[in-house]
């Protein structure tokens, strides 16, 4: 079960907040000592609908139970101002203080390697 959140905006749709493992090309996701994960965001007009948007990409087995690591005003913000109100960046962590990390698009994410000839 992956820790995230959501925020309902006045305009009543919907921010969801979710750390998940870092998906492989095959769409599993991969455990490894060194992956810290990735933090996705998604804007829809309620919680089932985006998380629906979520599993429609190929990621299947993603719930949201609780309200443990809602999204900050910046995260709100950055999927607010995105056209497909779907972003990711690694997930924070680590005791190490680095440069906060820019928002990508989803499809980045979730993008096959390039075929091998």
């Amino acid at each position: 079960m992956a820790a995230g959140g959501f925020c309902k905006l006045p305009d009543g749709s919907v921010v969801v907040a979710l750390n998940l493992p870092s998906p492989t090309a095959d769409g599993s996701t991969a455990h490894t000592g060194s992956d810290r994960g990735v933090r996705v965001l998604v804007l829809a007009r309620n919680r089932a609908r985006a998380l629906t948007r979520l599993r429609n990409l190929g990621l299947r087995a993603v719930y949201l139970r609780g309200n443990t690591a809602p999204p900050t005003p910046d995260e709100i913000t950055a999927v607010l101002h995105h056209p497909d109100g779907l972003i990711w960046r690694t997930a924070p962590g680590g005791a190490v203080a680095t440069a906060p990390e820019l928002w990508r698009p989803i499809r980045s994410l979730l993008r096959s390697p390039a075929p091998q000839p």
